[in-house]
């Protein structure tokens, strides 16, 4: 700030924010606060490269294959249902491209909801696909009763992207107990191969009692915890009490969603949603060495309309000009990120579809 010309009200503000934040944050957030715009991602839109008339489509989970092509992992769910379909009908499914720059087609069904009695019997959804040791890792959410209190994560594993798939007859991770701030669920898996030689298995979760008694729009405080693994299939036990990711001291009950993982020059990054440490429609970046101290959030990348025009779509369509799930397509030899994709509503049918950035 040039001390020389006189101090605005937007100056004010902005400094007792800082000072704010300084005190909330501590030691646990070491970046000194950047008030540009400028995000941390370079993105130069590719497009809206994967829709299906009358779904629904989110949580686009791309990898290169042996084959040479890019493989989504997705989900979806039937246009009737509505944007919240995902909650008690969603499944996952595979689609394919010879690159990212293509139009996917879908391919199968991976994963359907598998009805009474089972822990994923209402839907399928938060697909993350990973490759270990020459086995696929399909990490995913569940629930059993079409809410949000019986999210749970699992695993699934094959020996080929487009072959059987092992499904889990329990959850890979529970919640915590009554009280506990993840006592709600576990949900939107982000992994990761550790330095300490470990599995690194990243969730969100929040407490019901805030989510049952808190007014607003969002109810509830999502923050991020963290298990760890000798293998990729578990058992996981979690690190701490304590979540590892958690802004529920700031004001606007600010927090994030929709976590990828990735290791580049010896650290860890984060690429998430933004839900009110800026703003809404903003993608959060962090970085850690230990799983367990990041850094302040910086911007990502900013809101859709700054990169694309497009007609405005149905009222219903209230989350249009975001992009949700941020996942990464990193180069073949795995070192940095190539591309980002997305679930962003609209679309040539009016409801939702990947979309794909390349990183430049």
């Amino acid at each position: 700030m040039n001390l020389s010309k006189p101090i605005t009200r937007k100056d004010f503000l902005q400094t007792s924010g800082l000072a704010f934040a300084a005190v909330v944050f501590g030691t646990s957030f070491t970046k000194a606060f950047d008030l540009s715009d400028k995000p941390y991602f370079n993105l130069k839109p590719i497009g809206r490269q994967f829709s299906l008339e009358g779904y629904y489509i989110w949580c686009s989970s791309p990898i290169w294959g042996d084959d040479g092509k890019v493989h989504l992992f997705y989900s979806r769910w039937k246009k009737e249902k509505g944007m919240g379909g995902w909650l008690n009908g969603s499944e996952i499914c595979r689609a394919e491209a010879d690159l990212p720059f293509a139009e996917f087609q879908h391919k199968q069904v991976i994963l359907s909801p598998r009805g009474e009695g089972f822990w994923d019997a209402t839907t399928c959804h938060n697909p993350l696909i990973k490759k270990v040791d020459g086995q696929y890792l399909l990490f995913f959410m569940g629930n059993s009763n079409g809410k949000t209190n019986t999210k749970r994560i699992g695993l699934a594993t094959s020996k080929s992207l487009d072959g059987e798939w092992a499904r889990p007859d329990q959850p890979l991770l529970l919640p915590g107990k009554e009280g506990a701030w993840d006592d709600h669920c576990t949900t939107n898996p982000a992994f990761v191969k550790g330095n300490d030689g470990k599995y690194w298995l990243f969730y969100k979760s929040w407490n019901t009692h805030e989510y049952e008694t808190q007014k607003g729009p969002v109810r509830g405080n999502r923050k991020y915890g963290l298990a760890k693994a000798d293998l990729p299939m578990g058992p996981y036990t979690k690190v701490s009490e304590n979540p590892v990711i958690d802004f529920s001291t700031l004001p606007n009950n600010a927090q994030l969603e929709d976590a990828f993982i990735w290791k580049q020059h010896g650290k860890y990054h984060m690429i998430a949603r933004d839900m009110g440490f800026y703003n809404h429609e903003y993608g959060l970046h962090l970085t850690t060495k230990d799983g367990i101290k990041w850094t302040k959030p910086e911007i990502a990348y900013l809101e859709m309309k700054h990169y694309i025009t497009e007609p405005t779509p149905p009222k219903n369509l209230n989350r249009f000009g975001r992009l949700e799930r941020p996942m990464m397509l990193m180069s073949k030899h795995g070192k940095k990120p190539q591309f980002l994709f997305g679930a962003t509503q609209g679309g040539k049918f009016d409801t939702s579809t990947t979309f794909v950035f390349e990183i430049i």
